[in-house]
């Protein structure tokens, strides 16, 4: 089995949600008392989101770079940013390891090729749902349209995500608030709708609404499965 290499504390909540995960994944895999080989490396998210807002994003990649290599010191195969919004900065921490590093969009992207969803409505934070890292890359690299909500629903994603969901804080009235712009991405043409941030999970999951929901942190989590085990 290989060693999965969590970069991850972006927020704490959603990183024990890949730890659990991957540790399922291995263990529905392999029975017994199997469980991931996992190292982890935990960043204390004040900082990195107080850059984030900053808008100076090659100081948290050179956090993150760091970070990552410590992880390929201490025996890492490969990477995982438990974050997607740190994935703007993918390529530069990429670029410091010569493990490989599975890309959050990439592995979301092949599931919906693999369901045949052509076009997709994304949430996260505004920097995911605004800037061309992860939208693009969907579209370049695997023709899949995407559909962001309006300025005004932005901002409201954003600050669920940062005032409540990456402290533990689940609300019945922020649930409602994303079931309304859920909706209104459907009426703008997505067929489904990928919770690109990986704490949204905690919030909405599929049997809030009928619209297909396409949770990245357990497809993430998968991803690092199906690496960790391919030579098992």
């Amino acid at each position: 089995m290989k060693t999965v290499g969590l970069l991850g504390g972006m927020s704490w909540e959603s990183t024990a949600n890949y730890y659990k995960a991957i540790n399922e994944g291995v263990n529905k895999a392999m029975g017994g008392l199997h469980s991931a080989k996992i190292v982890m490396h935990s960043v204390d998210f004040a900082e990195i989101a107080e850059l984030q807002h900053e808008d100076k994003w090659q100081e948290t990649a050179d956090i993150l770079s760091q970070a990552a290599q410590g992880l390929e010191k201490a025996g890492a195969d490969s990477l995982l940013i438990c974050t997607n919004t740190m994935h703007k900065v993918a390529d530069e921490i990429a670029e410091k390891v010569s493990i490989p590093l599975l890309h959050i969009a990439d592995a979301t992207a092949e599931v919906l090729q693999q369901q045949g969803v052509t076009k997709v409505g994304l949430l996260g934070t505004r920097f995911t749902m605004e800037h061309d890292f992860y939208k693009q890359r969907l579209i370049d690299k695997f023709g899949i349209d995407v559909v962001v909500p309006n300025g005004v629903q932005r901002q409201l994603v954003h600050d669920i995500i940062y005032n409540e969901l990456v402290k533990g804080n689940v609300l019945p009235s922020s649930r409602q608030d994303y079931l309304e712009v859920i909706c209104d991405l459907c009426e703008n043409g997505a067929q489904a709708v990928i919770l690109g941030c990986t704490e949204i999970a905690m919030l909405i999951n599929q049997q809030h609404t009928a619209v297909p929901l396409y949770d990245t942190t357990q497809i993430h989590s998968d991803a690092a499965v199906k690496f960790a085990l391919s030579d098992v």
